[in-house]
């Protein structure tokens, strides 16, 4: 009786995948965009990943093994994989200690007080960012200077702050454009920002080697991506002196780091195409939204959070079509 033999109804989907192999694939994806990160700010990049995901894999480990007295699961690589995407959302100036609250607060609260991984609801590396850059303002908005940049240059404003600035003074776009980057400088990632904003180009080419491997699907990306462009089109149009051109909010910001690697997260994203499509064009508009009209000159953490948070009501009312119904 303690062998039971459990039969589920078909179909039966069979597949080699494990967890394990999913997150490496994703930190795979990772790597191009890691290595430039390295040439661009150097052993601080270095310092700022090993520390997240040192510190992310620690405290799943200690809840698991004293708090929740249960099989530590460290090794699927999950962990690894939430302190790689923390570290690509902060400066690579940002202090050790509150990396290691940001990844305690990515482990312990987004993760594993809801069960651990699968369970949930929200991205656990973007509410670890959130939360430093609502603890930490200063520290997490104060950007180092790029190798490229002039030697005694120590911070430097990123092309949505210099953009969020300009915006705020009132000043037209002529005025402020000369400082701003080319979409050149934006697609190869000769600029500053955080680990993960700084080269569309390699995260991109990650991104297609997930779209290969089936790690994710065209549908978030895309749709994230498409709504933005369309919503800075239209303003463009409108008024193009006071606006960007829909292109330059694609290549700046974490606008692909999110679209490609955070939205579309297995747990926290919807499960049916047309439910992902949904889901995705609300990133874009909530994203717009803020870079526009709020007071954050980056605003694709808040929207993919925001509609992680209608992911469950996306999956109740878009439902799959049954096995063999019409």
């Amino acid at each position: 009786m303690n062998k039971l033999l459990t039969i589920s109804p078909s179909p039966h989907l069979h597949t080699d995948d494990t967890v394990r192999k999913i997150m490496f694939r994703v930190m795979l994806a990772l790597l191009p965009a890691l290595l430039w990160s390295l040439f661009v700010f150097g052993l601080d990049a270095l310092r700022v990943t090993l520390i997240a995901m040192a510190a992310c894999v620690g405290f799943e480990y200690l809840i698991q093994r004293f708090i929740l007295k249960v099989a530590p699961t460290i090794t699927d690589g999950s962990a690894a994989l939430t302190g790689l995407l923390l570290a690509f959302n902060v400066p690579a100036s940002v202090p050790w200690w509150m990396l290691v609250l940001g990844s305690l607060f990515a482990i312990g609260v987004a993760k594993m007080s809801f069960g651990g991984l699968g369970n949930n609801i929200f991205n656990p590396a973007l509410v670890g960012r959130v939360f430093m850059l609502i603890s930490f303002p200063v520290a997490m908005t104060s950007w180092p200077a790029t190798r490229q940049a002039a030697t005694d240059a120590i911070t430097a404003a990123t092309p949505l702050g210099i953009l969020k600035e300009g915006m705020k003074t009132g000043k037209p776009l002529s005025q402020f454009m000369d400082v701003l980057p080319g979409n050149g400088d934006l697609f190869l990632g000769n600029v500053g920002g955080s680990l993960g904003e700084i080269s569309a180009f390699l995260l991109l080419i990650g991104g297609l080697y997930l779209l290969f491997r089936k790690v994710i699907t065209w549908h978030i990306p895309v749709s994230i991506l498409v709504t933005m462009f369309i919503f800075a089109g239209i303003f463009r149009m409108i008024n193009p002196g006071n606006y960007m051109d829909p292109l330059f909010h694609i290549l700046t910001g974490g606008a692909i780091l999110g679209a490609v690697y955070m939205a579309t997260d297995m747990v926290s994203s919807p499960m049916t195409p047309k439910a992902q499509l949904i889901y995705g064009a609300g990133i874009g508009v909530i994203t717009m939204c803020i870079r526009m009209f709020g007071a954050y000159p980056e605003g694709v953490s808040f929207a993919i959070l925001i509609m992680n948070g209608f992911t469950p009501l996306l999956n109740y009312t878009i439902k799959p079509r049954r096995f063999g119904g019409k």
